[in-house]
């Protein structure tokens, strides 16, 4: 059963530039500085890159979780980690592509020489992220402000420089793989090999097993063999990032821009399907669609349509003090019959720590 973890979480800041997109082209100012915006029907939209809240998630789980990160190599024009993902939980659970060759060395570890020139071997390995995750985008239309500053420490005139500011509520959602993770195949084809052949011999050395794959063949039609670590291990990583979501941390700016982009709503589920049900769950209303609204009908329509894909309890969190005039609605949730899966309200750190340990039991 291919099992993912279904998140989705609602951020709520104030004046800040979380994400900047280099010069301004609309300032009438020379030394200016854009956020990142989008447009859609019209209005503006501003928004993180996926990348960089995975540099938040990283950086949060080196910090707080005691992440030893893989290092990274950077080679003319391109760079790459170690694509080791047996040994650096983040090659593991954030993927990775590497194109190199390696020399082949004898048994006493010299380079083996044709014609005077090292033979090599080619170890391009790539792996797809179990963690896939969007940008983090504001649910209402937003209206960036210039904020003008200046350096004026210094004798002579002062420096000034501009940046834009805003205010909003943001959505964003991520998928975890949960068979993917800490599983690992190594065919000889674009996109599966995750290993090179001595990873794969360290690996199964370690403590790692053999698993079939239900869904790739041989040419006899026998199932491939898939390398995954421990359920320990397993475990760990992904509980690991998940809880990260309770410390992250990051944005730009922050110096005099500083702000909590820990979640303020958070919902959690496992499914037993790719498809993500709470897109728009949080959606936008007011003349300039300006305004945040969390659709609790939406949510129950979701979980009424997606009964049977889910599995186990859906959890939903929310700080106090944060969308409280909802805080009936999303109440009534816990009790609203067979026909939907069971819902637990609670805070933030409890929701995402007791789906943690729904985790534990579904893991395999």
């Amino acid at each position: 059963m291919k099992l993912k973890t279904q998140g989705f979480i609602l951020l709520d800041v104030d004046v800040v530039a979380l994400n900047n997109a280099g010069k301004s082209t609309t300032s009438n100012f020379d030394n200016a500085v854009a956020t990142k915006k989008v447009f859609k029907n019209g209005r503006v939209y501003t928004y993180v890159s996926g990348q960089a809240w995975r540099y938040w998630w990283r950086d949060a789980l080196q910090r707080n979780h005691d992440w030893i990160l893989s290092p990274i190599t950077r080679d003319n024009k391109i760079a790459f980690t170690s694509a080791d993902p047996i040994k650096y939980p983040d090659d593991d659970m954030f993927g990775y592509m590497k194109a190199a060759k390696d020399v082949i060395v004898d048994e006493e570890g010299k380079p083996i020489l044709k014609n005077g020139k090292e033979q090599t071997e080619n170890v391009t390995v790539t792996r797809v992220s179990p963690l896939k995750n969007s940008v983090i985008v504001s649910v209402g239309s937003t209206r960036p402000a210039e904020n003008w500053s200046s350096m004026a420490r210094q004798e002579g005139d002062s420096v000034p420089y501009v940046k834009e500011e805003y205010s909003a509520i943001m959505k964003g959602m991520f998928s975890l793989d949960l068979e993917q993770a800490g599983t690992f195949s190594n065919y000889n084809k674009t996109g599966f090999k995750n290993l090179t052949e001595k990873l794969k011999e360290d690996a199964l050395a370690n403590g790692a097993i053999e698993i079939e794959d239900s869904y790739v063949k041989d040419s006899k039609g026998n199932a491939q063999k898939l390398v995954r670590l421990t359920k320990e291990v397993r475990e760990k990583r992904i509980e690991d990032t998940l809880k990260a979501l309770k410390t992250i941390s990051g944005g730009a700016m922050q110096t005099n821009n500083m702000s909590d982009v820990t979640p303020k709503f958070i919902v959690l589920a496992t499914t037993t399907t790719g498809n993500h049900p709470f897109s728009h769950i949080a959606t936008s209303e007011g003349i300039n669609s300006d305004k945040m609204y969390l659709n609790t009908e939406g949510i129950k329509e979701v979980l009424k349509d997606y009964k049977e894909q889910f599995l186990g309890i859906i959890f939903i969190g929310r700080r106090s003090g944060f969308l409280d005039d909802y805080s009936n609605s999303l109440k009534e949730l816990e009790s609203l019959g067979n026909e939907y899966p069971k819902v637990q309200i609670g805070s933030i750190n409890e929701t995402i720590d007791n789906y943690c340990e729904q985790l534990k039991q579904q893991l395999v």
